[in-house]
């Protein structure tokens, strides 16, 4: 049998693969990454949440160490979508989504920090002096990162989405509905946190809906030249997996109830 024809495509499995690979992004930037840090620095963790981690001890590597671990997952989720074969589509674009999403959430909170002078990034650089060199070089570098970071994830799409006559069109099957679906469980979630409603639209929506917004507007780059053409080869079909989606509506209600209130395990004052 050949290949499967990219219109059967099945939006709710990309979009439940999605949920799955926001949450993760989201589980190792907050648990792994930061809270990682914290064990590692001698603290203990007070407060695990869909958007931020409290420490007994702050400084600087736990500030740092959800970027750092985001980065981290994206080079391991690379190795996976390289040697994953097509005859395994759902967990080739598993991968090839965790791996996008990672590398989004480490160069966007360096953007973001550097712009709005909030998030990770800016924390770590209080009391560093002239601020606003400071400020300016992580927008620079954010920025620039999160361009290089898009294009790369674009180059490892392209054994996805086949040749240049129909790439475009399968990678926007690919990419809106995990922005969509992955965005709104993440919101959904942080409505539930009891910080208040500003951790909501600045760690929530903002890192979800503004700092994945290459899911959206990444894929325009392939109608031209600017992507060189991959593979010469059919696009793979994400087909209808009822595993994946039961995973996805059941981690994502987890997430939502579970780590939207906050998983607490001292006092935070």
């Amino acid at each position: 049998m050949g290949i499967p024809e990219p219109s059967k495509t099945d939006a709710l499995t990309v979009a439940c693969i999605g949920i799955v690979a926001y949450i993760l992004a989201n589980v190792v930037h907050e648990g792994l990454g930061h809270g990682g840090a914290c064990l590692i620095t001698g603290g203990r963790p007070l407060l695990v949440t869909t958007v931020n981690m409290d420490c007994s001890a702050d400084n600087r590597l736990v500030i740092a160490g959800g970027s750092l671990m985001n980065a981290a997952a994206a080079g391991l989720f690379f190795l996976v979508g390289r040697n994953t074969r097509r005859t395994s589509p759902h967990l080739k674009y598993f991968a090839w989504l965790s791996m996008t999403v990672n590398l989004l959430d480490a160069a966007g909170y360096l953007a973001f920090s550097g712009i709005g002078g909030l998030g990770d990034w800016a924390m770590f650089i209080q009391g560093f002096s002239p601020q606003w060199a400071w400020r300016m070089g992580l927008s620079i570098a954010g920025v620039g990162a999160y361009v290089l970071c898009a294009r790369w994830s674009l180059l490892e799409l392209r054994p996805l989405v086949g040749g240049r006559a129909q790439r475009y069109v399968v990678a926007r099957r690919l990419c809106v509905p995990p922005y969509l679906a992955g965005g709104t469980v993440a919101c959904i979630a942080a409505a539930f946190n009891p910080q208040g409603w500003f951790l909501v639209v600045m760690s929530a929506a903002a890192p979800t809906f503004g700092g994945k917004s290459a899911l959206v507007w990444g894929p325009e780059w392939l109608r031209g030249s600017s992507i060189p053409a991959g593979p010469d080869a059919a696009p793979i079909a994400i087909q209808r997996n009822w595993a994946w989606i039961v995973a996805g509506i059941v981690i994502g209600v987890s997430f939502i109830f579970v780590l939207g209130p906050g998983l607490q395990f001292g006092s935070t004052y």
